[in-house]
């Protein structure tokens, strides 16, 4: 083969693993939830076969598939987007990156501080938009650094862009990024610039993610040691730290990566396009939005028709995700441990049912073997 584009829907998982109530998501189905939409519809993803993955029990699948499908589990012990992804391109991450119910301890906070010279506002948990709402004025007023977490590995810093310059932000991160190691090693330092006076305050587009290196070769780093391209869209170069790349290019949202995909399937390269679609983690799942998921969903499905007819004899297209995010867990609004789907089209492959498979890493096993690259990575290649 000669192009794969691999494209992961951010957050779409198709019903709760066997170990999800350890993890507090017994019963979660984000795509069953997301259904619910009055706008849904997904027809073309249906002609693949994604209704007739295994246990997706609740809408009917198709007589004759036109793709591979299957169900994927995930083997590393985590539900976030970096885990996900990395175990996606073969690497099984046993132990989870640290999280922070309680806040940031002063080993972490105290050298932050000295750092930068400011102090900390908030500390704990908090949505990005309620915590600029909280804590924006006295941000404003004061100049200390909004500096909260979440479910998964992060901390993220939010600034008013009149208060602390972006660029100054990025270098804060920057210094957090190298404070954060050993056993604090969080999977993502966030920038969450925000602007627009109180009461009014929203975030800007020019958020930025600083991840850990990845701990071992991926097959990103297998396909540009062949020589091959290693293409990023979307927050791909933000979740391997550039590793791996050739090229990348950031998105402001699913219609906007979606546009770039289709505009790499028009040019002539040889190797990967790996494409991230966040906007249905970031927009709709966190915010329990269902009618907007279901949208987002029907929209890349819309679109689903001109991918698959710039797909040449030698190319082949995979559809996956990287964790869940239940729209309707109303629990939660937290990433959920829930499988993934995993379509698998092109005009050489034949269609089969691959059932479950117990490691996303044998996505990128299987992309190595489509683009006949050698690899040291996890996984077994599905064909």
């Amino acid at each position: 083969m000669k192009r794969v584009f691999l494209i992961v829907l951010d957050s779409v998982g198709i019903g709760a693993m066997d170990d999800a109530p350890r993890f507090g998501d017994a019963g979660c189905n984000t795509l069953k939830s997301a259904s619910g939409s009055s706008c849904f519809h997904m027809p073309n993803m249906e002609k693949l076969g994604l209704f007739n993955i295994d246990g997706v029990d609740w809408k009917e699948g198709t007589e004759e598939p036109m793709a591979v499908y299957g169900r994927m589990e995930e083997a590393s012990n985590g539900k976030d987007t970096t885990i996900g992804h990395w175990e996606i391109a073969g690497i099984i991450s046993k132990d989870p990156l640290p999280v922070y119910p309680e806040g940031f301890p002063e080993e972490v906070l105290k050298p932050f501080s000295e750092m930068t010279g400011r102090g900390i506002l908030c500390n704990a948990p908090y949505s990005g938009t309620e915590v600029i709402k909280d804590y924006g004025d006295e941000h404003v007023s004061t100049g200390k650094l909004i500096v909260y977490t979440s479910a998964d590995s992060v901390f993220q810093i939010a600034a008013h862009e009149d208060v602390v310059p972006v660029e100054t932000l990025y270098s804060y991160c920057e210094m957090a990024r190298k404070l954060l190691q050993g056993k604090h090693s969080v999977g993502r330092v966030i920038a969450r610039p925000f602007a627009g006076t109180s009461g009014n305050y929203a975030r800007t587009p020019r958020r930025h993610d600083y991840s850990l290196l990845p701990p071992s070769e991926t097959m990103l780093d297998a396909i540009k040691a062949a020589g091959k391209e290693v293409i990023g869209v979307g927050k791909i170069r933000d979740i391997f730290a550039g590793q791996g790349l050739t090229s990348y290019v950031y998105t402001k949202g699913n219609a906007e990566g979606i546009q770039k995909t289709l505009e790499y399937m028009d040019q002539d390269f040889e190797g990967l396009c790996f494409i991230n679609l966040v906007d249905y983690d970031m927009l709709y799942g966190h915010r329990n939005d269902i009618e907007g998921y279901g949208r987002a969903l029907s929209e890349f499905d819309d679109a689903l028709p001109q991918m698959l007819e710039k797909i040449g004899n030698e190319d082949v297209l995979m559809i996956t995700a990287d964790h869940g995010c239940d729209p309707g867990y109303t629990v939660s609004t937290d990433h959920s441990r829930e499988h993934t789907p995993f379509i698998m089209y092109g005009p050489k492959i034949s269609p089969v049912n691959l059932g479950t498979r117990k490691t996303f890493a044998d996505i990128g096993a299987t992309v190595l073997k489509c683009l006949d690259v050698p690899g040291n990575i996890a996984g077994t290649p599905v064909i």
